[in-house]
């Protein structure tokens, strides 16, 4: 799950909800106590993918391409497609758009979802399957639910593996009235441990969010009854990062985009009847790194790929067959901050040391009085900078257009960089659009590598005001070049405000009408792809959400 703190579940202790379902996976299985992920999602998402630290994997950010996994990695799911099982992910994907960074080229049969770091709107909304653009049926979670259980039933007779990410307790706040009705008024009892800092709002929502997770986890582990496959099914619970607000969180220090201990300690949960005894408890740390080996190891497949891993299975501390295991080192690292984790001790980004047996809030600094510890855990943090984060500079890489196995590419504003008047709807880039466009000296451009020569179709995604209708646009990739004309009107409202349960921070959103160009002859090669105005009839030209790039028989 998506902005999920260690504290959103009653299985931890929290009374402001009830998640049973979520919870019988603990009752049923095991639950980690000292699970960790990284501050943010991207990361997080590329380090289950991998087995290896997202500072190895080209991850730099979360969104406008620093969030791709680099075109080496393998990962968890090129492993079991290899071994035969019918692969499918539903929902937030987040390590890369265009293919082949896109899900289906890293192993997934299936997509269906969104690949940027956060959608818009969760009603009723524009998602993507397998690289085409759809609607959305009802809300969002519900939605990769249903997809996610027809995938199961349809290989109900085959090995299976599924990736359900979804994309809630994320903001926008957004749930359906029959979760929200019961937490609208409510006043919490269990608080974040400076009340003064927590927004009541967005943490009634967030639990009206949490609940209808858990709903559709009731909705998942029914379908494997329902076919029979409980017993030789193993599923996997865990959340991307500590909580998106300050709530409830076993009075840990930090929240998401902290590499504190709430930032990064999360749920762990795994059952799996064949293997794993009821009510496990695993007081071993462990992280996000350890779910490849350890999931390859339990299903007896082999890893593909020749890159070292971070992760160590902890299959036997889930089977009951460890001996005595070896204590170890966690890192977690955003925005240049480096954080490290051993069974009993946390050294923080600023080299300050904290005994988290004896004060699991971080709220004494003891290196004074462990010098020793203190000292090798700083070594170890600047061994591990140097190396893993050596090569993690500026993030160069071109956008890729082009594929014939993939012949659609969507380039979103999210991607694109504005020149002259054109601004972003919001300065969160995942889902705004381009606006402000109003001269001919304006652009809006995208850095693309184009894999195969041929022609490509190209189509705008606008709306336009009334008085501003009869623009001439231009789409230019060195000498090739296409125009259009808007001849029509298309200004939906905004949407988003009226479902919200908390003001937004992100952009809110509106529907975009494509408007086709034309065909333009695209050779191989990385240049810059530019969007430009000929003619302004009225004051502006158009809001922009994509460019599709379609390519035609070469």
């Amino acid at each position: 799950t998506d902005d999920q703190g260690w504290g959103d579940l009653s299985v931890h202790g929290n009374t402001n909800l009830d998640t049973p379902h979520v919870d019988s996976l603990a009752h049923d299985g095991a639950r980690f106590e000292a699970f960790f992920v990284q501050p943010v999602c991207s990361p997080t998402r590329a380090e289950l993918l991998t087995g290896r630290y997202h500072t190895r994997s080209g991850i730099r950010g979360t969104s406008a391409g620093d969030e791709r996994l680099d075109l080496s990695e393998r990962t968890i799911a090129e492993s079991f497609q290899a071994a035969g099982y019918a692969t499918g992910c539903f929902g937030k994907w987040h390590n890369g758009w265009q293919y082949p960074y896109h899900p289906t080229a890293r192993g997934f049969g299936e997509f269906y979802g969104f690949c940027s770091g956060h959608w818009g709107h969760y009603f009723d909304w524009t998602l993507e399957h397998n690289g085409e653009l759809v609607q959305g049926n009802g809300y969002v979670v519900d939605d990769l639910t249903d997809r996610a259980l027809a995938f199961i039933e349809a290989h109900r007779d085959a090995p299976f593996f599924v990736y359900l990410p979804y994309n809630t307790p994320h903001s926008p706040m957004q749930v359906p009235d029959a979760y929200y009705e019961r937490f609208a008024a409510a006043e919490p009892a269990m608080r974040h441990r400076d009340p003064e800092q927590e927004d009541l709002a967005m943490t009634r929502a967030a639990l009206a969010m949490c609940e209808n997770i858990d709903a559709n986890v009731g909705r998942l582990l029914q379908k494997l009854d329902e076919l029979d496959l409980a017993g030789e099914t193993i599923v996997v619970y865990f959340t991307d990062n500590g909580p998106n607000s300050w709530r409830w969180n076993a009075g840990m220090r930090g929240r998401k985009g902290s590499t504190d201990e709430g930032g990064v300690r999360v749920p762990c949960l795994i059952r799996w009847p064949s293997a794993i005894e009821p009510g496990t408890v695993i007081p071993q740390i462990a992280a996000a790194v350890d779910l490849l080996p350890t999931l390859t190891e339990l299903s007896g497949i082999e890893i593909v790929g020749e890159k070292p891993l971070d992760g160590i299975s902890v299959a036997p501390l889930l089977t009951g067959q460890s001996g005595p295991w070896e204590d170890r080192m966690i890192f977690t690292h955003w925005n240049d901050r480096v954080s490290v984790r051993t069974q009993r001790y946390r050294l923080d980004h600023q080299g300050r040391l904290y005994d988290l047996a004896a004060d699991p809030g971080q709220r004494r600094d003891v290196a004074e009085e462990h010098p020793e510890v203190a000292r090798a855990l700083r070594e170890a943090v600047a061994q591990w900078r140097q190396e893993t984060m050596t090569d993690l500079g500026p993030d160069e890489r071109p956008f890729p257009v082009g594929y014939r196995e993939f012949p659609t590419t969507y380039l979103p504003a999210r991607d694109g960089v504005a020149h002259g008047n054109v601004v972003r709807s919001n300065r969160f880039p995942n889902a705004s659009f381009f606006t402000g466009w109003e001269d001919t000296e304006d652009r809006i451009t995208w850095d693309v590598e184009v894999a195969t020569a041929g022609d490509y179709e190209a189509v705008l995604y606008y709306t336009c005001r009334e008085e501003d209708v009869g623009a001439t646009i231009e789409l230019a990739f060195r000498d090739a070049a296409v125009r259009g004309t808007v001849a029509e009107a298309h200004d939906p409202p905004f949407v988003g405000a009226a479902e919200d349960r908390v003001p937004r921070i992100e952009s809110y959103v509106k529907d975009f009408r494509p408007l086709p160009l034309g065909v333009m002859r695209l050779e191989a090669g990385r240049d810059t792809l530019s969007l430009r105005a000929l003619e302004i009839p009225g004051e502006r030209v158009v809001d922009v959400r994509y460019i599709r790039l379609r390519l035609l028989e070469p």
